[in-house]
């Protein structure tokens, strides 16, 4: 399993319309093979942050989805990026 998980900082002013960009690309990625988890989402505390969750079967099935990654408006956007992927031994359920 692989996990990819951080976090992108923009312009607070425009986080709304970042994130209403990334809504074709959520419903994608949950759509495609080997995809178990994909979120963007508005960070609860500080307006210039968006958080990035996704969980793939494989690292290859995470490599396919992403292919050339963002687009132009939204790299654009992006002041910094802090996000990592993990691949995961083992998984251990909490609930």
């Amino acid at each position: 399993m692989v996990i990819v998980a951080g976090h992108l900082l923009v312009a607070p002013e425009g986080r709304e319309a970042y994130l209403a960009g990334c809504v074709t690309v959520v419903e994608q990625a949950r759509s495609a093979p080997g995809c178990l988890d994909f979120a963007i989402s508005a960070d609860l505390t500080d307006p210039a942050r968006i958080n990035i969750f996704e969980r793939w079967e494989t690292p290859e099935a995470a490599e396919s989805f992403r292919g050339a990654g963002t687009g132009e408006d939204q790299t654009a956007a992006i002041r910094t990026a802090a996000v990592a992927e993990y691949e995961i031994a083992a998984v251990r359920s909490l609930s």
